[in-house]
């Protein structure tokens, strides 16, 4: 028998829409999926976002979107001003990309003045952020000092991948991120979470959120195992997760 009810797994999961082909009629099946999967939130294509959370009003999944994604390169005036129209449109959470450059040369204090102003934006509104490493281009001391300023600046999640990087979540990376985060700090995994299998595996590191695209094969997994009627409805996501 599963240790686990539907609501933990389903609700773990950030349904991606993100890939830049997508039309808006992929857009508007993948809002179904999530709203029929009941899973934690859809994070769209920014141009999309209003339409989406309008769809997703009532339905207890969250309207999510991205900020500097995928590279992080952009200005802190540009980062703060997509926070801020993400927030009209109805944003409920916001995965955010550090400046990765910034990181890699050590300018510490760019990178925790640019959390700061991205996350006091959000929680001044009342929503949340996900701050994303792109761990795929850093070195363990970076990921550690990040999770340290997040940590400081009480942000809601450190995430580890947007994604579209050169690799994704690992065990080793989450395992990391738990250990040196705040316990009021949760953990996001992006990229590499594909089967319910994984999802599980991450789950009891204490991941609390998942990017994916895979969402209906591996909640479709566990309604099976757990006796629950099956969901008939095409999948829709990114490729990025």
């Amino acid at each position: 028998m599963a240790d686990y009810q539907y609501h933990d797994v389903s609700k773990m999961v950030d349904h991606s829409l993100l890939s830049p082909t997508l039309i808006e009629a992929d857009l508007n099946s993948g809002i179904d999926l999530a709203i029929a999967y009941e899973v934690a939130s859809v994070c769209i294509l920014p141009y999309y976002l209003k339409r989406c959370a309008e769809r997703l009003a009532g339905t207890g999944v969250k309207a999510s979107t991205t900020i500097g994604f995928p590279h992080g390169g952009h200005t802190t005036a540009i980062k703060k001003a997509e926070a801020e129209q993400a927030i009209q449109d109805g944003c409920e959470e916001l995965d955010y990309v550090v400046n990765i450059s910034q990181v890699l040369s050590g300018g510490w204090d760019y990178v925790q003045n640019e959390i700061g102003a991205v996350t006091e934006l959000a929680h001044a509104a009342g929503q949340k952020i996900k701050v994303i490493f792109e761990n795929c281009y850093l070195q363990d001391e970076h990921k550690i000092r990040l999770c340290e300023i997040c940590t400081e600046l009480q942000v809601d999640w450190v995430k580890t991948s947007t994604g579209y990087g050169t690799g994704g979540a690992t065990m080793d990376d989450l395992r990391l991120m738990r250990a040196h985060s705040g316990e009021n700090v949760q953990v996001k995994a992006a990229g590499g979470v594909r089967d319910l299998k994984t999802l599980l595996e991450v789950r009891a590191l204490g991941v609390t959120r998942c990017g994916a695209s895979r969402t209906a094969e591996m909640l479709g997994e566990a309604r099976q195992q757990l006796g629950l009627p099956a969901i008939n409805i095409t999948a829709t996501g990114s490729s990025g997760y």
